[in-house]
C-alpha cells in the first residue's frame, strides 16, 4: 500500500518543512506539521462517514484552508474531489452534486443558504460547515434538512491523527471539475493525480518556483489556474500560500507588502485594477518576481504601468482539461512576442492541425490540440463527450484556433467553441441561450461576446421575439437570476426583427458579433 498522489504531498513536505509556514489566513498561519495533522485527522473522519477510494466529495466556499484540507484528505483516501464555483446558481449546484454523484458537501458558513438549495434532493447524506470570516459564528441551519450538519473543526478535532498510507496512484481520479458545455450542459472535466502532478512540473520548470516563495492567492482555487499554476506547486516546492477569500485591489497591495509576496496570478483585469489603484505608487512590491496571467493577452499599458515598477508578466494559454497549463510566455519574452500565449510547457506538447487532422505551416491558423500527462483522459460520465474531445486517442482537441509564428511561439486567434472569457471566467453561450430559450415570448436567441472596458468581454444576448409578445433586457435579466451565477447573465440585450442565418439555418454569429461588438 503506497500514495504516490497528491495526498501525500503534505506529509512528504512535513518531513522535510514541518516548521515552515505552508498556508496564512487572515491572522491564522498553519505550519506543514500542522496541516498535515488536520488533513490527516480529516482523512480519518471522512472513513468515518463512509468514504472509500473513488467516493466523491464537495466543497462550496471561497479560498480557505479547509478547501486544501479536503482536497488532500480526499488524496488521502483516493477520493475525488469536487470544487464548486461559489458564483453558480444553486440549480446549477444541484446538477454537479448529483452529476458527480457527491456523497459529503463541506461548504462555508456564509454559503449555508446556497449550500442547502443546492444540495436538496441530491445524494448528499452530510453537510460540513466552514466558519469563514463572513459567517463565523453561524449555526448549523434549520431542522428538518434532508442532510445532517457539522461544523468542520468539531470533525476535525474528534477525528484520529493518524497518518494512513493507501494505495493510490498516479492513475487514479483526483478532481471533478465542471466546466460549462458546448450544448448547454457542463461537463465534469476528471483530472488525475497524474495531471496535477504533471502541471506542477511544468510550472516549477518554466516559471521558477523556489521553496522560498510566497504565493499570494487572489483569484479562486475552484478555477484549476489558481490551483494548478500557482497554490499546488508552491506547496510541492515548501514554499508559503497566503489565502485571500476576494480579489479587492486596495487589499491585494497591502497584502502584497505586508507578506513580501513573490507570486501573484490573475487576468489581465487583475493586474489593470492593481496599477490603477490609488496606493498603487506608495505600496512596496519590491518583494513581487513572478506574475503569472492567463485568459487573454495583457493590454500594452498594463505592462508599462508594470515595467515602471520593474515587473514583467509569465503568459500563457491552457484549459481545465490541460491542468490547466499547455503554453507558457517568459516574461523577457513578453515584449517581444505581445500577445503570444508563448512556447509548450516543458512536459507538454502543442500541435496546429486543419480540418483534416494535418498539422499546417508555420503561420497558418489551425485548431489547437495538446497532449501529455497533464491532459485529462476524459470527462466524468460522458463516454460521447470524451470520443469526441480526442483525435487519435492521444490529442486533446481545444477546440481554440491558433498559429505559429516562426519560432514556435503560440498566437490563439479565435474561439471555434464561440466561448467568451470574461474577467477570467469561461462562458460558453450555448448555456445561456438554453436557459433563455424558455421564455415564450423568445422565438431565438444567439449569445456573443461583446468587449468590456473592465471584464475584457460580456456575454450579450440577440434575441427575436414571437408574434403578440413584447420582451427587454429586464425581463431576460430576472428570468436568468436565479438559473445561472451572474456573471454569465447578458449584460446587454438586443432585440432584432430576424436573425441571419446560413443556407442550413444556422445562426451567422459572425455577422452579429461584426453588427453588435461595438
Amino acid at each position: 500500500m503506497h500514495n504516490q498522489g497528491l495526498g501525500s504531498w503534505i506529509h512528504r513536505r512535513r518531513v522535510k518543512s514541518a516548521t515552515h509556514t505552508a498556508l496564512i489566513s487572515g491572522d491564522n498561519r498553519l505550519s506543514y506539521d500542522e496541516l498535515a495533522e488536520r488533513v490527516d485527522r480529516l482523512a480519518n473522519a471522512l472513513d468515518a462517514r463512509g468514504i472509500r477510494s473513488g467516493d466523491r466529495v464537495a466543497y462550496l466556499g471561497e479560498n480557505h484552508p479547509a478547501f486544501l484540507e479536503t482536497l488532500f484528505a480526499c488524496g488521502v483516501l483516493g477520493a475525488i474531489f469536487v470544487p464548486l464555483n461559489t458564483r453558480l446558481a444553486a440549480p446549477e449546484i444541484a446538477f454537479a452534486l448529483t452529476d458527480s454523484g457527491s456523497r459529503i458537501l463541506v461548504h462555508a458558513a456564509s454559503l449555508a443558504a446556497l449550500a442547502e438549495r443546492g444540495s436538496e434532493g441530491t445524494q448528499v447524506a452530510e453537510r460540513i460547515m466552514v466558519a469563514d470570516a463572513a459567517a463565523p459564528a453561524a449555526g448549523t441551519g434549520s431542522a428538518g434538512q434532508a442532510s445532517r450538519i457539522e461544523m468542520l473543526d468539531d470533525v476535525i478535532a474528534g477525528a484520529s491523527a493518524t497518518h494512513r498510507d493507501e494505495n493510490v496512484t498516479l492513475d487514479d481520479p483526483a478532481l471533478i471539475l465542471y466546466t460549462s458545455g458546448t450544448t448547454g450542459q457542463p461537463k465534469g472535466a476528471l483530472l488525475t493525480h497524474g495531471n496535477m502532478t504533471w502541471n506542477s512540473f511544468n510550472v516549477l520548470v518554466d516559471y521558477d518556483f523556489v521553496s522560498s516563495d510566497v504565493a499570494l492567492m487572489i483569484a479562486p482555487m475552484f478555477h484549476v489556474a489558481s490551483l494548478g499554476m500557482g497554490v499546488l506547486p508552491t506547496l510541492l516546492k515548501g514554499g508559503s500560500v497566503v489565502l485571500e477569500p476576494k480579489f479587492e485591489p486596495g487589499r491585494t497591495l497591502h497584502l502584497i507588502e505586508q507578506h513580501r509576496a513573490t507570486v501573484i496570478s490573475g487576468v489581465p483585469t487583475t493586474y489593470q485594477l492593481l496599477c490603477e489603484h490609488p496606493d498603487w505608487a506608495t505600496t512596496d512590491i519590491s518583494s513581487l518576481q513572478k506574475l503569472t496571467c492567463g485568459g487573454s493577452a495583457v493590454p500594452v499599458r498594463v505592462l508599462e504601468a508594470y515595467e515602471k515598477r520593474g515587473l514583467s508578466f509569465s503568459g500563457g494559454y491552457g484549459l481545465t482539461e490541460t491542468a490547466p497549463g499547455a503554453t507558457s510566455l517568459a516574461p523577457h519574452k513578453s515584449r517581444e512576442k505581445a500577445g503570444s500565449a508563448g512556447l509548450p510547457h516543458f512536459f507538454t506538447d502543442v500541435r496546429v492541425v486543419d480540418e483534416l487532422g494535418d498539422e499546417v505551416a508555420r503561420g497558418e491558423v489551425g485548431e489547437i490540440q495538446i497532449s501529455g500527462p497533464n491532459v485529462i483522459r476524459e470527462y466524468w460520465n460522458r463516454a460521447e463527450a470524451t470520443a469526441d474531445s480526442y483525435a487519435g486517442n492521444v490529442w486533446f482537441r481545444s477546440g481554440d484556433m491558433g498559429y505559429f509564428d516562426e519560432h514556435g511561439y503560440l498566437f490563439i486567434s479565435d474561439r471555434l467553441k464561440d466561448m467568451i472569457i470574461s474577467g477570467g471566467e469561461n462562458i460558453y453561450p450555448a448555456e445561456i441561450e438554453l436557459a433563455i430559450s424558455e421564455l415564450h415570448s423568445v422565438s431565438s436567441v444567439a449569445v456573443i461576446g461583446v468587449p468590456d472596458e473592465k471584464w475584457g468581454e460580456v456575454p450579450c444576448a440577440i434575441v427575436t421575439v414571437r408574434d403578440g409578445f413584447t420582451l427587454d433586457a429586464a425581463d431576460i435579466q430576472t428570468h436568468l437570476r436565479d438559473r445561472l451565477a451572474r456573471y454569465k447573465i447578458p449584460k446587454r440585450v438586443v432585440v432584432v426583427a430576424e436573425m441571419p442565418r446560413t443556407a442550413s439555418g444556422k445562426i451567422r454569429k459572425a455577422d452579429l458579433r461584426r453588427a453588435h461588438a461595438g
